[in-house]
């Protein structure tokens, strides 16, 4: 997972607003605690092309939440 990164964030009332660029180091730390979920649509111009996928989509990025939040895993 090197690449800059984008992620959804949703607001109080339901709308959301894309953050980012972000490292990847960054969107590690947002996984390990909880800030990215498995539902939290993700982004980057390498890693997805471009396109908006869910996290539980990208394993990589399921790996560092397993690892984090084993009793949350699916």
């Amino acid at each position: 997972m090197s690449a800059d990164w984008y992620f959804l964030k949703t607001g109080f009332f339901g709308g959301s607003k894309k953050v980012g660029p972000i490292s990847e180091s960054d969107l590690r730390d947002k996984i390990e605690h909880g800030v990215v979920q498995p539902e939290t649509m993700l982004s980057s111009t390498t890693k997805t092309h471009g396109r908006w996928c869910r996290m539980k989509e990208i394993r990589v990025a399921m790996n560092v939440w397993e690892k984090s939040h084993p009793s949350r895993s699916s």
